[in-house]
């Protein structure tokens, strides 16, 4: 048998319908990559844990779920603003759920059928982080501490014993302030996690930014896809005259029986369990 080195944690909230289909998928992709040779979580804020399982459907029995709307730490709470930095700041709710394991988190809307060679390696390498690639650099106000690379934390990695307050406090100490947006949160999370060493990267070719909007990119990845966008019910904007959650719908639906084929579903049974492929275990 062997030993269990890998956590997998997700964080869901009040989203759209669509969003908790994705977060059904990402838990099937996972379980059908990893099995038991791996801890699941999901961490449930603002909404009744059983409202978001029921929501979610049929998932694999070894799925923990977690209420975590009172466990933002004290340090984030007083610098998030009142929106959670648009609701990201939710994903830091606990720190840390497998702090003995390689922690990986996946968004609710980030899909694996396939295990990407940047993980692969973060799992089997050395104390480093881990943290995808994106189409363009977007850190707020944490911009001039992270780099001219893109990155995104649709994917995150932490290496067992990780001290990930540690890293977030002396990058909150360098820039003061409150924390208003999403791209504020991602900024503060790929300074923290650089820091030490330079993070692994799973690319954009393996796990692409999917979404209809350029500069995303409307196709799937080698190895996944995320679904930037789907949380949200509505958009106060249009895209070529539709409105542009009209447009996110549209692309869900069309990738939807791929996708669901890809991690051993149907997309007409939200009940239906699939058969796991086993993976090896590189």
């Amino acid at each position: 048998m062997r030993r269990m080195t890998l956590g997998v944690r997700w964080t869901i909230g009040d989203v759209s319908e669509r969003g908790f289909e994705a977060l059904r998928l990402s838990l099937w992709g996972a379980w059908r990559l990893w099995g038991t040779r791996a801890a699941y979580a999901v961490c449930v804020n603002t909404i009744p844990l059983e409202r978001a399982r029921a929501l979610t459907g049929s998932v694999p029995d070894d799925v923990t779920w977690l209420d975590a709307t009172a466990d933002v730490p004290t340090f984030l709470r007083e610098r998030f603003d009142e929106g959670m930095a648009e609701g990201v700041g939710w994903k830091l709710a606990p720190l840390r759920v497998f702090p003995e394991l390689h922690e990986l988190s996946l968004d609710n809307d980030c899909i694996l059928w396939r295990e990407p060679a940047g993980l692969r390696h973060w799992l089997h390498g050395e104390d480093t982080c881990l943290v995808a690639e994106d189409v363009r650099a977007c850190f707020g106000r944490f911009s001039h501490l992270c780099g001219p690379e893109p990155r995104n934390l649709g994917i995150r990695g932490l290496p067992p014993h990780f001290d990930l307050e540690r890293a977030l406090r002396e990058v909150l100490d360098e820039v003061p302030g409150l924390l208003s947006s999403e791209l504020d949160e991602q900024g503060m999370q790929v300074a923290a996690l650089s820091r030490a060493r330079p993070p692994r990267v799973v690319r954009t070719e393996e796990v692409s930014i999917c979404s209809p909007f350029p500069p995303h990119v409307p196709h799937l990845g080698r190895c996944g896809a995320h679904f930037c966008g789907l949380n949200a019910r509505r958009f106060p904007w249009k895209y070529y005259d539709r409105p542009a959650h009209e447009c996110v719908r549209e692309h869900w639906e069309r990738h939807r029986p791929t996708l669901y084929r890809r991690v051993g579903l149907t997309p007409h049974d939200r009940a239906a369990v699939p058969e796991r492929e086993e993976a090896p275990w590189h």
